[in-house]
């Protein structure tokens, strides 16, 4: 006789490496899957690969992602009987499990009620308080008006934390050190908590001085069985936004990990929880922990306690979804735990560490994931990160029989990850895991900001080596361009090129004059500088060039794209990434161009969610003009100048663009 399983098709209510995952597991199960996509993901994988595809509104998250109804009639019309909701977007939202109920739909998380409990901060904080489970002190009333809050924030103490009460992943939270800086951060966390989730409300805790950030992994099901699945330390963030998360912490003891798992087990207990769930802490250094807030979905950071427990925890999902009981106990998860080894997570994100993690937006050039790490994520060649949605591209994970022999395989791991035609923060990650106080698991949430502040996060300009590869590279596609007249045999050599050529161009926007010239057998001879440098080309590959220079061997991934601006090509080398562009037939600038310092430009491709300053309105240097949402954060606009404010050319809820001019100002004399 055979199980009677509720549903056979699941929908998921979600988009890029998240929705690819739950597929896998889904597909795996026997499940015919359904994904909805936006128009910006109209080519998206994860549209692709479902069984069935369905359509569900523009680009912006309000028109598509975060659009119940929409999201429904997908299901109903599809043949889809449940929805997972993965993480992000419509995953804690009582509305959505609600709607789902009341169409007849199983939802794959918690209930609704669950979701009310402790999707609101205000409210899981005082339902943990009457369950005994230790609270950070705070406040979390209904009075939130400026001068109780402020009033709140000098009772507690500063430094607080102001977050907002429907938020997660950062968003909606400020960290205020005094009294002066707490209007404007308060006026700044309600505008984005009211942008990201459609509520302004907020609390506020007291910002614990360096902690360790420490959440608890816990499943129940429908027959009231309630386990815990060890800790993971998070502690590694910027924006208060996870970066790196590993299992298990460094900071735990195998105690304090039974203490805090009861306390996460009996928390669960107390809302009748079933699901998949996560109770988050902050750990100080004298071992006291102090519960922050419960996420009711899957965590980005699942994968690691995949790593070390073998459970999939999608998988999970379904089967408790279904009516299942959980499939292992308390003690054999433990069992399971001591001969895991050790995993570790970094999040690989379309941000500019250089800039203040500032999002990116573009088009990938060449992806390759690590050939040997679990890697999540939605990329190919000419994929496009979109403006509109989460930074984040992939999930890369290091598993090992301890802890450093997962760090040694995740370092060497991002070494051979190649993301090129964009920023991202790959390299970044890898000075993070090579940093002594890391790799000893010497660490807490202000390890970026004491050991990678802002000021070691200038940009580095490119040694001698990669200049002349870049200056290579550029001169050997100038000639094969050129040579497509010719047959095959005939290609990569020109009379010309034998003499020496002028070349002007740029590697990571830093501009270079080199001569070049072509010797037999793809030998380069470079001019640059004081420094007359011989290359010879070897290997050639659609994503890769083999060079030899200095008696060594180099293997560089490397593509070229001659529709980019100034026929940009992309190159990596000794774990860095470099843009090369030539610029020898651009005309040059005219001196005496206007200066930028009183025109506000764009930094990145955004929704303007708050206009400051008007038309004739006098600004001072440092001031906060305007806001814009990207990637599911907000980033101020301030001005560098004193001055008048002479236009304002953007209007509230514009999207702009990159480098597109926001506001004019007169500046004073």
């Amino acid at each position: 006789m055979t199980a009677s399983y509720p549903f056979d098709t699941v929908l998921i209510a979600n988009r890029g490496e998240i929705a690819l995952r739950i597929m896998r597991t889904a597909q795996a199960l026997g499940y015919r899957t359904v994904a909805v996509y936006s128009d910006a993901d109209a080519q998206s994988m994860h549209a692709q690969a479902a069984d069935t595809a369905v359509h569900i509104g523009a680009s912006s998250p309000a028109a598509s992602y975060l659009n119940i109804p929409a999201v429904i009639t997908a299901a109903l019309q599809s043949g889809a009987q449940a929805i997972h909701p993965g993480y992000g977007f419509l995953a804690e939202n009582a509305a959505f499990a609600t709607a789902c109920h009341e169409a007849g739909l199983v939802f794959i998380g918690p209930s609704a009620a669950a979701m009310l409990a402790m999707g609101n901060k205000a409210g899981g904080k005082q339902r943990m308080l009457d369950a005994g489970v230790p609270c950070v002190p705070g406040y979390h009333g209904k009075d939130q008006s400026d001068a109780r809050m402020r009033d709140e924030a000098e009772r507690i103490g500063f430094p607080v934390m102001i977050k907002a009460v429907a938020g997660g992943g950062g968003r909606g939270m400020r960290c205020v050190t005094d009294a002066g800086a707490f209007l404007e951060a308060l006026a700044s966390a309600r505008s984005e908590a009211e942008n990201a989730f459609s509520s302004s409300e907020l609390i506020l805790e007291k910002a614990l001085v360096e902690p360790r950030h420490i959440e608890v992994q816990i499943f129940a099901d429908k027959h009231g069985n309630v386990v815990h699945l060890g800790e993971r330390d998070c502690s590694v963030q910027r924006r208060h936004q996870k970066l790196i998360e590993e299992s298990p912490s460094p900071a735990v003891t195998p105690e304090l990990r039974a203490r805090m798992g009861q306390v996460a087990v009996a928390a669960a207990k107390a809302i009748e929880y079933v699901g998949a769930g996560t109770l988050e802490f902050l750990l100080d250094r004298n071992g006291h922990f102090y519960f922050m807030e419960m996420n009711t979905r899957l965590q980005v950071e699942h994968a690691v306690t995949e790593a070390i427990t073998g459970i999939d925890l999608v998988e999970w999902q379904l089967r408790i979804a279904s009516g299942e009981a959980l499939p292992l106990t308390q003690s054999e998860i433990d069992a399971r735990r001591e001969q895991g080894g050790h995993a570790i997570e970094v999040r690989l994100c379309a941000e500019d560490p250089e800039l203040n993690f500032l999002p990116q937006s573009g088009r990938v050039a060449l992806w390759r994931a690590p050939p040997a790490l679990r890697t999540d994520h939605a990329l190919r060649d000419g994929s496009d990160v979109s403006p509109f949605y989460d930074s984040m591209l992939a999930k890369i994970v290091g598993h090992g029989k301890d802890r450093a022999d997962a760090l040694r395989r995740l370092a060497r791991g991002l070494d051979d990850c190649v993301l090129l035609g964009m920023k991202s923060n790959r390299t970044f990650l890898a000075q993070c895991l090579r940093q002594k106080e890391f790799a000893d698991g010497d660490f807490d949430t202000a390890f970026i900001d004491k050991h990678f502040p802002a000021e070691r996060r200038t940009p580095i300009a490119a040694d001698r080596s990669a200049q002349i590869f870049a200056a290579v590279l550029l001169a050997r596609r100038r000639s094969r361009v050129r040579d497509t007249r010719f047959p095959e045999e005939l290609r990569g050599w020109c009379s010309g090129d034998r003499y020496p050529q002028a070349m002007r161009f740029s590697v990571n926007g830093v501009l270079h004059d080199a001569h070049v010239c072509a010797q037999n057998n793809d030998v380069w001879e470079v001019q640059l500088a004081d420094e007359l440098a011989q290359v010879r080309v070897g290997t050639v590959h659609d994503t890769f060039v083999v060079l030899q220079y200095q008696a060594k061997t180099y293997r560089l991934d490397f593509v070229s794209d001659a529709n980019a601006h100034n026929g940009a090509c992309y190159f990596q080398f000794s774990g860095r990434d470099f843009t090369a562009q030539e610029f020898s037939y651009t005309a040059p600038q005219r001196s005496g161009s206007a200066s930028l310092g009183g025109r506000v430009i764009s930094p990145m491709n955004g929704r303007l969610v708050a206009v400051h300053v008007s038309q004739g309105e006098r600004v001072q240097a440092g001031q906060l003009l305007m806001a814009i949402e990207a990637m599911k954060m907000e980033h101020s606009v301030v001005t560098t100048v004193n001055g008048t404010v002479q236009s304002v050319l953007a209007a509230l809820g514009d999207q702009v663009a990159p480098g597109s001019v926001l506001i004019e100002i007169e500046e004073e004399k």
